[in-house]
C-alpha cells in the first residue's frame, strides 16, 4: 500500500479537474482508497509503462465522483430510488468499470511520461473471422 502525499493530490485536483469536491471532501482515508485504487488500475492497465502520480491524481477525481454516496449506488446496479420526493433514475448503460472510467487526459500523462509509447482509451477496431 502506498501512502500518497494527500495535500499535493488535493492541490493537483483542486486546480485541474472542474470536478473535484467529492475528492476534496473526502476524509483522509477515503482519499487514501482512492489513489491506491486509481494507482492499482493505471499500473494493470498500463503495466509497461510509467504511470505519473499527476495521471493518479486525475483518475482518482473521476473515482471520486463516479463512486460518491449517489453514483455508487448505480454502480451497485441499483436502477432508481426517491428521497424525499427526490427521484434519482440511472440508466442500464450507465454501469461501467474501472478500466472505462480512466480519463483521455491521464492516458495523455502517461504518453507524455513515455516517449515511445502510444496509447488510447478508445476502442479499437479490430479485424475477425466468422
Amino acid at each position: 500500500m502506498t501512502l500518497w502525499n494527500l495535500e499535493e493530490a488535493s492541490q493537483y485536483i483542486l486546480l485541474n479537474t472542474l470536478d473535484n469536491e467529492d475528492f476534496n471532501d473526502a476524509d483522509e482515508t477515503r482519499k487514501q482508497a482512492l489513489m491506491n485504487v486509481a494507482s492499482r488500475t493505471l499500473t494493470r492497465k498500463f503495466a509497461t509503462y510509467l504511470v505519473p502520480a499527476e495521471a493518479v491524481y486525475l483518475f482518482a477525481a473521476v473515482l471520486a465522483s463516479a463512486y460518491n454516496d449517489t453514483n455508487k449506488l448505480q454502480q451497485q446496479g441499483v436502477a432508481g430510488f426517491s428521497v424525499k420526493g427526490i427521484s434519482f433514475t440511472f440508466k442500464d448503460w450507465a454501469k461501467k468499470g474501472l478500466d472505462a472510467l480512466i480519463p483521455e487526459e491521464a492516458v495523455e500523462l502517461i504518453n507524455d511520461a513515455n516517449p515511445d509509447a502510444d496509447l488510447s482509451t478508445k476502442p479499437v477496431v479490430r479485424w475477425t473471422v466468422l
